[in-house]
């Protein structure tokens, strides 16, 4: 996948550390090890999610995040807002970023190019190295093993058709939505925004509360009750396809897909709903499809991870 509208964004300096600390809802702190990513929200003083990212570890005094591209310009300014003197922000926009995903993706990126076997062999998964002028990631946004690549954008071209070569098979940002369903990654903008907390789409292992550390938005999450609750769907009648918008209609009340789609690997329509917070996996509702009611039943995503079904 070509995902280079998504923007890097390089914090360095000696307090970087303290800033991010103070910036995510996830804990920095946690990031020892160098090239380990962590995976978190931003948030809005009210607790609402401005956006979800990756930031990985690269020392002490330097840090990588990757941006949402619809978002990157509000998340840019908001930083700044948060950003205290000894820390500087630079967006990456040299930089090209290609995703190649999937059970033999790492051999293939190899194949393609070979000087990033090195410093890549080892690396666990969420974490990241830099392989001479191209940073590579043990990361992804598809429930599937692989890379992520960010390289110089004059360079990208060329590793495109490598990987090729390779034989690896371009995809378009239609097929990753479905392997992100399936998956249950939400989506910013769908399935999540600044109207909803972490805690009411599935995200409440990202954000640490404990100890005294302050971050923007903490105080707003502990005085909000979570009203909604994030489950997965599965369609078991016939007569249409589960889609974002569409009303559910269950024992506690209703509720809306955020993200629906076919699932090629489980053969059947799957979604995320957002869903009122009594509601629990396993549970029968029906969803309003084309001014039909079909039955459909609640799971705990992920649907599918490596190829598994687990739903």
């Amino acid at each position: 996948f070509d995902t280079s509208h998504m923007l890097a964004l390089d914090a360095e300096g000696a307090a970087a550390r303290q800033f991010l600390c103070h910036a995510l809802a996830n804990d920095v702190e946690r990031l020892r090890l160098p090239g380990k990513a962590l995976y978190s929200c931003m948030l809005a003083e009210t607790g609402g999610i401005l956006d979800d990212l990756i930031v990985y570890f690269l020392a002490e005094d330097r840090y990588r995040i990757v941006l949402n591209a619809a978002t990157a310009e509000s998340d840019l300014a908001w930083l700044e807002r948060l950003r205290p003197a000894g820390a500087g922000l630079r967006a990456r926009h040299d930089l090209a970023m290609l995703a190649v995903q999937g059970p033999r993706a790492r051999e293939k990126c190899w194949a393609a190019l070979p000087e990033l076997r090195a410093a890549s062999e080892t690396l666990g998964v969420f974490f990241g190295a830099q392989a001479g002028d191209i940073f590579v990631a043990r990361t992804g946004y598809t429930g599937e093993d692989g890379f992520e690549l960010l390289l110089p954008a004059g360079r990208a071209g060329d590793a495109w058709q490598r990987l090729r070569d390779a034989g690896v098979r371009p995809c378009g940002l239609g097929a990753r939505d479905t392997l992100r369903l399936e998956a249950g990654m939400n989506l910013y903008g769908q399935d999540m925004d600044p109207s909803v907390t972490p805690f009411e789409c599935g995200l409440a292992w990202t954000v640490a509360l404990e100890g005294p550390r302050e971050f923007a938005g903490k105080q707003a999450l502990a005085r909000r009750t979570p009203a909604h609750r994030m489950l997965g769907l599965v369609l078991e009648e016939r007569g249409g396809v589960l889609r974002s918008h569409q009303a559910v209609h269950g024992a506690h009340g209703e509720g809306i897909i955020t993200s629906g789609s076919f699932s090629p690997t489980m053969n059947a329509s799957i979604a995320l709903a957002r869903l009122p917070a009594a509601s629990e996996p396993g549970e029968k509702l029906r969803v309003t499809v084309r001014d039909r009611q079909l039955a459909a039943r609640t799971v705990q995503p992920p649907f599918v991870r490596r190829g598994k079904i687990l739903v």
